[in-house]
Parts: structure tokens; sequence; C-alpha cells
């Protein structure tokens, strides 16, 4: 022993003999001390000592079960469903006294407890267990198996999205007891709509109603949400309704609180903080609480019982979630339906094409109020066109109209009044100079660009267009115009020096407005609630800036963003009143005035339908450097009936500008080709890509290519 090792002498004599001898009985101990490492020669589990695990490797090659043998110290916490740690990468010399060591510790979950392994080489030991909570219920590791196999994605990262991280604190805090079921709720304004008060009974005696619902415009939407949830907790069953953002999810736990009273529901939303998002999901695994209101990452929370699934405004692009695989939320929510068999929601107070498909094919029932209804709830909208717009002395100083001017000093006599502008930055698209009719490829029906006032070319499969005409009125006259926004909501400001003007935009978001006088200019999508009866007036501006974007959903959004401003507008038989800046004989234009958004979605759908667009076909976008992009498609085994659209070159980005999800990197050059197959091929199409991007990465990968199942933007 060195003098370094040299402990000092006990006072009562014997220390350093006593440690010896401490050390010497370790060292021949008949059963030797595990390490959680390795567990180098600790006894296995005497029942079912294989663990069979899915460990947190996104990769699409890797994404199978591993088994891990299970040391009998963890027997008792290495239950299905629990978080454990795990050796992965040891190679197959790495064999110790019959067990596989080395590797990197990495996370994962058990998923089933067995009795033998269908690997009949050494397994490794389970390193550690991370917490004995089970998180990972079977029924969510089924939903997640779903949405990776939907998207093309691994189960891995979808179960990112599925379970929280981990917070000891929260997790070591007890839930509440479950409060017994409410009784069943009035109908209330459920009443106004044909079927509503129908939908609640079937709630509440346990039935698995299905509906699109197309809400009234005005205040009532949230607590008509409320309700449903209630019919379902009344009924003994769990109820989850998924929003777009935190403001809304304000607005609906409000009218459930109000509703049911404290500490029937979890609000799961990120502005709550890691420990207190986590220990309300807990609350919601273990029981505790039946129903669920949150943003897109709560569409997969462990609801017990499941009787309703609920979706808000589903065409909103916040339910898209960003990350690997990018799931929607209408999708994953149609699906746990499908698997839970329970009841279905999807409510707006517009409509996309997606929810009209439901309704056409029968999967759900349409839940509407009747025109009068309509009528009295919604305010009057007036329109101004192209040919006011270049005859009235008023717009051509200030961008608006005099009906705008006239609207604006009215609506001030008695409240506040909205002032929609458009973001900057959409990218026109070319049209009809004469009847505005989108411009459109022979070919595959894509959009038709000119990037620098060069030869037309289709944005989808590339193929230069010769000679185009209007198959509407036969001129061959193109337009594309966008009218600034800013200059518009200055002149606003300055033609009212007496009006308080806020603003609401991406940097500073209001969630409502007193009841006064005052000019509200906000950006789609954030408009702020007036208190009281709501807005007095509301001007929505520059309409080409929003139908204009190169998007199959150009009218659809701008339709929608319209309706959901136009919502926040007293009714009509209140004096409120809405003016849209935009071509009056566009078909969104006329759906506003007639406030019609089902009637313009089915519409939409027989346009598609007819054309083989989304959502009647499924498709996929690849995008990466092109002979990637080539070398990738070749060795893909495509469905029999999938059609190749492109590839085409996307926009360079350009260092210093902020990029959007799913841009290249800046400076690149990239191509992206779209693949559509026809109904029932989705899944087949699916699994062709992920087997394909699976043996890419196998081999070593190389240059990125990105697959995305239905993307949101395809021009």
């Amino acid at each position: 022993m060195s003098s370094d090792d040299r402990q000092p002498e006990d006072p009562a004599g014997g220390g350093p003999e006593q440690l010896a001898l401490i050390r010497e009985t370790v060292r021949t101990a008949k059963v030797p001390r595990a390490k959680p490492r390795t567990w180098r020669g600790a006894a296995l589990a005497g029942e079912l000592p294989v663990a069979r695990v899915v460990v947190n490797k996104g990769v699409l090659h890797l994404d199978q079960f591993f088994d891990y043998a299970v040391p009998e110290e963890l027997d008792e916490a290495a239950q299905p469903g629990v978080r454990v740690r795990v050796r992965f990468g040891a190679g197959a010399h790495q064999v110790r006294g019959g067990r596989r060591e080395g590797g990197r510790l990495i996370d994962g979950f058990v998923v089933e407890r067995r009795a033998e392994s269908d690997y009949a080489g050494p397994l490794a030991a389970l390193a550690d267990v991370v917490s004995p909570e089970p998180v990972l219920s079977a029924e969510l590791l089924g939903l997640a198996r779903a949405v990776a196999d939907r998207y093309a994605g691994s189960l891995a990262d979808v179960l990112q999205l599925a379970v929280p991280p981990r917070n000891a604190r929260a997790e070591s805090k007890p839930s509440p007891e479950p409060l017994p079921p409410p009784p069943a709720p009035e109908p209330g304004t459920w009443e106004r709509y044909g079927n509503g008060a129908a939908f609640l009974g079937a709630l509440a005696g346990g039935g698995a109603p299905r509906a699109v619902w197309t809400a009234l415009p005005g205040p009532h939407w949230a607590g008509e949400l409320a309700a449903a949830v209630a019919a379902t907790l009344a009924s003994g069953r769990g109820a989850l309704v998924v929003v777009p953002d935190g403001r809304v999810a304000a607005r609906v736990d409000t009218a459930l609180t109000a509703l049911l009273g404290a500490g029937r529901h979890a609000l799961l939303t990120a502005e709550a903080g890691p420990e207190k998002r986590y220990r309300e999901w807990l609350a919601v695994r273990r029981g505790a609480v039946r129903a669920v209101v949150g943003t897109r990452a709560a569409m997969f929370a462990p609801v017990q019982d499941l009787g309703l699934v609920a979706i808000w405004d589903d065409g909103d692009g916040s339910h898209s979630e960003q990350h690997a695989p990018q799931p929607h939320a209408r999708e994953v929510l149609l699906l746990r339906a499908a698997h839970d068999k329970c009841g279905f929601l999807l409510g707006s107070t517009g409509c996309t094409v997606e929810a009209a498909q439901l309704v056409g094919t029968g999967w759900a029932l349409p839940l509407a109020a009747g025109r009068e209804q309509v009528r009295t709830a919604a305010p009057l909208v007036r329109t101004v066109g192209d040919g006011e717009l270049a005859r009235d002395e008023a717009a051509r100083v200030a961008r608006l109209p005099s009906l705008a001017w006239q609207a604006v000093r009215e609506g001030l006599k008695s409240g506040p009044v909205l002032v929609q502008v458009p973001r900057r930055g959409y990218v026109p698209r070319l049209a009809c100079e004469r009847c505005r009719t989108p411009a459109r490829c022979r070919h595959c029906a894509g959009p038709l660009e000119a990037p620098r006032e060069r030869d037309l070319h289709c944005g989808w499969c590339g193929r230069g267009e010769q000679g185009w005409h209007c198959a509407e009125c036969g001129n061959t006259r193109l337009r594309a115009q966008i009218v600034g926004a800013r200059r518009t909501a200055e002149e606003l400001g300055r033609a009212f020096p007496a009006v308080p003007v806020r603003t609401s935009g991406r940097d500073h978001v209001l969630d409502s407005v007193p009841d006064r006088p005052a000019l509200v200019v906000s950006t789609p999508g954030a408009e702020p609630v007036a208190e009281g009866a709501g807005y007095a007036a509301a001007l929505l501006l520059d309409g080409w800036a929003m139908l204009g974007r190169p998007d199959l959903r150009a009218g659809e959004e701008a339709l929608r963003r319209w309706m959901q401003a136009g919502s926040l507008v007293r009714g009509q038989s209140e004096g409120g009143t809405v003016v849209v800046v935009a071509e009056p004989t566009l078909r969104p234009v006329q759906a506003l005035v007639r406030w019609d958004p089902v009637g313009h979605a089915q519409r939409e759908l027989a346009e598609r339908a007819e054309l083989g667009f989304p959502p009647v076909s499924r498709m996929a976008a690849v995008t990466g450097r092109a002979d990637t992009v080539a070398t990738f498609l070749a060795a893909t085994e495509l469905p029999g009936d999938a059609e190749v659209l492109g590839p085409v070159p996307l926009p360079v980005t350009d260092p210093g500008r902020p990029r959007r999800p799913g841009d290249p990197p800046p400076g690149e050059r990239w191509e992206r080709a779209l693949l559509r197959v026809p109904p029932g091929s989705g899944a087949a199409l699916a699994g062709a890509l992920k087997t394909a991007q699976a043996g890419r990465l196998a081999r070593g990968g190389g240059d990125p290519v990105r697959v995305r199942i239905d993307p949101p933007d395809i021009g």
C-alpha cells in the first residue's frame, strides 16, 4: 500500500485491520456485486428473464424491438411501459460470461416481458430502470406504431412526440383521486344546430357519434366544445380536445372550468412548463383526470377509456407537427377514433376539404345550423373589387376604398374595429388577367410559374408551357399582384389620429382588447378577441396577397382566415359589418359573402377529385440534391399506380435569411419530386418510401434525402 492509501489508525485500535477485513469479505462473497453498466455475473430474473425494448434510436433501418436480459435486481421494476437505460451498439465479439457488453448507453421503453428471446446469440442486460412509472401503455404503443407506418417514420420518433420528458419532482407527487362523473349538460346553444342536442345525447348515452361541425360565428363555440366534453364525461368515459395554440386552449379551459369546475380536466400546453405539464400528463395517464385540452402534442395524450376525440380548426398550420415523422393532429385523431371506436368531432367556423371528404364518404355526419341561424349570427359582408379601387379617389391615395373608410368611421362610434393585414413575403402565383382563374399546367394541373419573367413552366412537373390560354375565358394574358399592407395600416393611423391603434402579430400577439373604440391591426391568425359584444366592424385588406400564393390551398386558406376574423365581429342584427378588399367574383369571396364554407369546400373537393389532387389522392414529397433524388427514386419500388411529378428545382435559400421547416440548407440547390397515388394505395406508397430510405441509411446514407407524406405545401 502506498503512503497515499494509508488510513489514520482508529483510536480504539484495529482501524486498518477492520477496513481490510471488510474488503476481504466483499472479495470472497459467493454472490458477486452487480454492476449497473453490465450486471456481469448477476443472476437473471427467474420468470420472464427477457425484456423486449424499443430504443430511442430514430433511424429507419433500426425501427424494430431489441431483446435484453433482465437482472434479478431489476425484475420487479422492469415492467412493460417503464423507461430504461440500455447498452446499444456492442459487437458480437464483446461477450463475457455469455453476456454481450459494451456499446453506448441510450434510453428506451420496455414493451414486453418474455420467457425467451427470438435472438439466438448472447443478450446484453438492461443497464438500469430509470423510473418504475409505466408511461407507455399498450394502447399508446399501438397508436404510435400506426402513426409511424402512416407517415413512413420510425416508432422511436413518434414516441418522442407522444411521451413527454421525465420530471422526477412531478413523478414523485401523487395524483389526485378521480372525481365521479358529472351530470349530463343541457344542450344550451347546441340547440341552434339541427342535430346538436342529439349529438350531445349520444355522447352522454355512451355512443360514438362522428360529426363535422360548422360552428356559427360568435363567442359560443368554446362553451359548446366544453358541453361535448361534459356529455362524454357523464357517460363515464374520457375526452380529448386538440386546438391550434395556447390562446385557443385558454378559452376552452375557461369554458370547461366554468361548466364542470376545477379538477376534472388537464391543460397540456407548452406555456405550462415541463414540470407542470408532466404532472398533468401523469394525472391523465394514471386515470385521475379523464378530460384533456391541449395543443398538437396532446393528440397522443393517454386518456383512459376514450369516448371522444375533438379537434378545433383543423386547417390551421399549427396542427402539423414539424418534427419527424411530421404527423397532422387531424389524421392522428382519426386513427384514434378508429382504433378506440370512440366519438369524433371536427369543429371550425370554416370547412377544410378534408372535412368535406369525411362527410362526403359518409364516415362523419354534418353538424350545421340552418340558414336563418347563420344570417342572424354572421356579420354583413360587403366586397370591393379592382374596378371600384381603380375608380375610387380614396383608394388611389391610401389603397383603401371609400366603403372601407365609411365602415371604419361607423364602427368606431360603437366599439373597436379590426383590420386584418396579410403577412409580407407571399409569392404570387399567376392567374388570368381577365377572370383571375389560376394558371395550371395542361399535363398535371400544377401551378405555372415564370421566375424573373422567363418562359412559363410548371412548378410540379417542370414542363414548359407554350401558348397558354385561360380555360375559362380564353384570354392569353397573365397577372400577378400583391398590394403592400404596411402602408395601408399606416394610412389608417394617420386618418384617425384621436383613436388608439393596437397591433397584434408574430412578435407580439394580443389575447383580447377592451370593448371601446380602437383600431386593431392584426396579421391573419393573431386577431385578439374583443371583449363584450365583439368588434363593430372588420376590414379584410389586400385579398390578392392571400389568394395569390402558389399553393393548392390558397383559396381555402384565405376563406378560413377571413371567416376566422369575421367570427369576431358582431352579428348583422347588431350592426356588425365586414368589408373584404378582393375581386367579388372569386369563389372564396362569394363563399364569404354567403357565409357558406361548406359549399366552398364541397366544390373544391369535386375539382380535386377530377384533377387527382389531395385529399382524394395521396402524395409524398422527396427532396434533396438532384442526383441524390434521382438515385433514390430509381431504387424505390413504387406501387404500380404511382405517378412521379418532377423533379423540379426548389428556390435557393439565401444565407442569413430565416428558413421554414423543410427548406434546403442555405446556398444549396435542391430539387423536389412529388409522388401521387390514387385512393387505397397510400399505405403501399408510405411502405415503399420507408423501405427505400431504410435501405439507403443502412448502406451509409450519403447526401440527405427528405421524405414527407402529405406535404402541406405542394404549389
